[in-house]
């Protein structure tokens, strides 16, 4: 929420969660209602560990008990850490690619082509769900990619529908969601996420017009309420802190791979000794 304010709009920072939540509820009613597949997993047991120092495993500490082991003060520092820490270390690489591609988009797309075909109505929106559902990419770098479709003529609608569409489903995840959910779930659950993209995209074009907004003329204004100084710090901030995150990523795919270790051969040291390696001499 806090990216898409600050490079969206006000309007679609309200909307798009509004909007998932939307999705997800129908979509998750719809699918109690059918029996259970064969080829569906049984729910796991939840992870109730404290999240915080692990201190327990909450088998004998019920969640009741146990929230009054740590005071807000250490749930704020530990709930910092883990922003500064794991949270942006998965998601600067798809923040980085994120902007890449917005930048590649502004800068070689038409924006006559954009405005043509996704400038809304049903049609845009199938369009973004025909490029949103099989596409690998997180909620954070589709942000900047939404907010980029925007400037080049896209309806808000249609870049919602990206936005829903696009972090929700993936051709990689399939595989996974069949074993999760089973077929026919499977199923339910794309037509769910499509069919309620697709309804909150219009949607949203509509309430754009009815209040005489141009999307493309309030898309990134938030940024304008702070002062230049504050701006450039927070992007040398967030750079500073993309370094080490993204020499992490980048040497783990480009890097060297590790070789596997050699077998190991019982007894070998004793035979080497003049054992016979049955580990009694």
């Amino acid at each position: 929420m806090a990216v898409t304010y600050a490079l969206l709009d006000p309007i679609m920072t309200l909307v798009r969660p509004l909007a998932a939540l939307f999705t997800a509820m129908a979509t998750g009613l719809s699918m109690n209602l059918l029996p259970r597949d064969k080829d569906q997993l049984l729910p796991s047991a939840p992870d109730l560990s404290c999240p915080i120092d692990h201190c327990c495993d909450g088998m004998d500490c019920p969640p009741e008990a146990h929230k009054h082991h740590h005071g807000k003060l250490e749930k704020l520092k530990t709930g910092l850490a883990y922003a500064r820490g794991e949270l942006w270390d998965d998601l600067a690489g798809w923040f980085l690619l994120g902007v890449l591609l917005a930048a590649l988009i502004g800068a070689l797309v038409p924006a006559e082509v954009m405005s043509r075909y996704l400038g809304g109505g049903l049609g845009s929106m199938l369009i973004m769900l025909g490029a949103g559902i099989p596409l690998y990419i997180c909620a954070t770098a589709s942000t900047p990619i939404a907010a980029a479709l925007i400037l080049k003529g896209v309806s808000p609608g249609a870049a919602l529908v990206f936005l829903l569409a696009g972090p929700a489903t993936n051709l990689t995840s399939l595989t996974m969601l069949i074993k999760v959910l089973g077929k026919r779930g499977t199923v339910l659950y794309l037509t769910g996420i499509a069919g309620g993209a697709v309804l909150c995209g219009l949607a949203l074009d509509q309430l754009y017009g009815a209040l005489g907004i141009s999307a493309s003329a309030v898309v990134g204004a938030a940024g304008e309420v702070m002062p230049e100084w504050l701006r450039v710090a927070g992007a040398v901030a967030l750079l500073a802190m993309s370094i080490m995150p993204l020499y992490r990523m980048l040497r783990a795919k480009l890097g060297p791979k590790p070789k596997p270790a050699p077998p190991a051969v019982q007894g070998l040291d004793s035979l080497s000794s003049g054992g016979c390696g049955c580990g009694k001499h």
